[in-house]
């Protein structure tokens, strides 16, 4: 025990001294562990307290929450999206090739730094996505990389504001606001209902879309591995094969839906918000027998999916 709270007293003593001054006394900012324990409850949560907890229940209907969580999503990354770019990247005052973090209190620079710390908070409201999966009951959707992305992402932003808020690392963040924009858009209409399924034939176009976000992102961290700039390699890399990695991982599910029909009937759901249609069988201008209260004997599913964006 006396090991583990000198552990503890030492890395303590670490974040104070390396740590970004500026943003060290804001909430959950002091230590990685708060972040880390809520990450685990988070996955604890997901995949074995909520659907044990869900089992025996039925399915709850959230259509009217999911509009205005995605409709409140889209609100907060529009935000985020301009502050950042507003902050920095906008101005002229950030270069593209390469942006050391600016240490000063200046009124611009801790707009920049207000902005990194809100888009770490963000990565805990998209929890909500897979809590929303579990009590609808989409089991399925909550899938083992789905629950790690979402879980892994606030400790991963958690160390890029504790010790680089603002630089070279907040175009990742510029990119996946914008993209977030257009991903809860997409998903406020299609929680909508059926009626809006024809208007959301341009899923395939936003896959496409975050993926050339990770391309943009894996070339314009990359480029400092080449360029003299003072920006920390670590962070380098660890946005770099971050982005990597989702670009490969969103290829194999656009191959999966889009160029390979037969295999996606057999693959497992990607992570997504979900609308269902019912269609209720017509004969001769009227409903087929069977139908009563509101309910076809005669049930078929319609899914539209689309892969969580990061």
């Amino acid at each position: 025990m006396a090991l583990i709270l000198q552990y503890l007293n030492d890395m303590h003593i670490f974040m104070d001294k390396y740590g970004d001054p500026r943003t060290n006394p804001w909430l959950l900012m002091s230590s990685p562990f708060p972040t880390l324990i809520i990450c685990l409850s988070y996955i604890c949560l997901v995949k074995f307290y909520g659907p044990r907890f869900m089992e025996s229940r039925k399915p709850y209907e959230l259509k009217n929450l999911l509009v205005i969580y995605n409709f409140l999503q889209v609100v907060f990354s529009a935000w985020l999206f301009y502050e950042i770019g507003a902050a920095g990247w906008f101005t002229g005052r950030y270069s593209f090739q390469c942006q050391p973090v600016d240490h000063s209190k200046s009124p611009q620079t801790m707009r920049m730094v207000n902005a990194c710390w809100w888009y770490y908070f963000s990565k805990f409201t998209e929890f909500f996505d897979t809590i929303f999966f579990v009590l609808r009951k989409k089991f399925d959707h909550v899938s083992t990389l789905h629950v790690i992305h979402h879980g892994v992402m606030p400790m991963s932003v958690w160390f890029g504001v504790k010790f680089t808020p603002g630089g070279h690392s907040t175009f990742f963040g510029l990119l996946n606001t914008f993209v977030h924009i257009i991903m809860y858009t997409y998903y406020m209409l299609a929680a909508m209902g059926p009626h809006m399924r024809p208007y959301l034939w341009w899923k395939r176009y936003l896959t496409t879309l975050q993926m050339v976000q990770f391309v943009g992102i894996m070339v314009h961290a990359f480029q400092l591995l080449f360029i003299d700039c003072d920006y920390p390699r670590a962070f380098v890399w660890w946005i770099g094969m971050h982005a990597v990695m989702f670009f490969f991982l969103f290829k194999d599910f656009y191959n999966q839906s889009y160029s390979k029909p037969k295999v996606r009937a057999k693959s497992p759901q990607p992570v997504t918000t979900e609308i269902e249609e019912l269609k209720m069988p017509y004969k001769n201008g009227s409903l087929k027998n069977g139908f009563t209260n509101g309910h076809a004997n005669g049930l078929v599913r319609a899914r539209t999916v689309l892969p969580a964006g990061n």
